[in-house]
């Protein structure tokens, strides 16, 4: 019987099933990716057990049990859109941050990124030295205009002077954070939301939390540096990697502007320049 209705499905199927199941099959795996490692996970992973409980009180005629867990999901539907609200968010960007819908940055503008990311770098050495504590957002695809609104805006080239005199203590604008999108300053003395997570050292002041917390709202990359140690850090995807050396950081700043595209040609004029010293 097993066997008739394995053969019936094999032959009934058709090639929109198949890619009706790959479409869906992708869909989850993206869902997957996005709530990983993020408090959605284990949001998910209790809305599984009381799918469970529900029906296990439902097989076990537990009438009471089974009517208020089924009441829970029903009115928990709303709820989830309330609880997931930044899941939801960053998912809705992550797809409008895809490829087809945009071009990267030295595919638009033209610019020669190295000259930007020295001078970020140059400033950001300059403050680690003196201890100046310092923070710098990098804006991406991800819209920052609700967060430059709070500050005041620049609309200055990227240098390092400028970003240097920002942020001397006892001036007007050195309190807060700069908003950098592409090779402009928008803004400085801007105010950034402090993560909410539990799991981020104690050791680490409101400078370091505001970057992690912007770093969750989207998809723009931090620099910090600490008025105490003067330890580079960056803040990126809702983590925070410390004690950076200035190489480090370029390379990091250089990776994340590079496009896809010329990195892959890159790969390819590597790979041919070997297999000519080969022969």
């Amino acid at each position: 019987m097993y066997l008739q209705v394995t053969n019936d499905f094999f032959i009934n199927i058709r090639i929109r099933d198949i890619i009706d199941i790959l479409i869906v099959a992708v869909v989850l795996y993206k869902l997957f990716t996005l709530i990983k490692e993020t408090r959605a996970e284990q949001l998910i992973k209790g809305i599984g057990i009381l799918l469970v409980l529900t029906k296990l009180s439902e097989w076990a005629e537990l009438y009471t049990i089974n009517w208020i867990l089924a009441n829970a999901m029903t009115v928990g539907t709303l709820a989830i859109l309330i609880v997931f609200q930044p899941e939801l968010r960053r998912g809705l960007e992550y797809i409008g941050r895809s490829r087809f819908l945009s071009k990267s940055l030295i595919e638009i503008r033209g610019e020669n990124i190295s000259k930007v990311v020295e001078e970020i770098v140059e400033a950001t050495a300059s403050l680690s030295r003196q201890k100046i504590g310092a923070l710098m957002v990098l804006e991406r695809q991800t819209g920052l205009n609700e967060v430059v609104e709070t500050g005041t805006k620049i609309g200055g080239l990227v240098t390092s002077d400028l970003l240097i005199n920002i942020f001397i203590p006892n001036t007007p604008l050195h309190d807060g954070a700069v908003i950098i999108k592409d090779d402009l300053i928008k803004a400085a003395a801007c105010f950034l939301p402090l993560t909410d997570s539990s799991n981020v050292s104690k050791e680490l002041g409101t400078r370091h939390r505001a970057a992690i917390g912007i770093s969750e709202r989207s998809d723009s990359l931090s620099i910090i540096v600490s008025e105490e140690t003067g330890a580079i850090s960056i803040a990126e995807n809702g983590t925070i990697s410390r004690y950076l050396d200035s190489k480090t950081l370029k390379q990091i700043l250089l990776d994340m502007y590079k496009p896809k595209k010329e990195d892959q040609l890159f790969t390819r004029k590597w790979r041919t320049k070997d297999e000519e010293n080969e022969e």
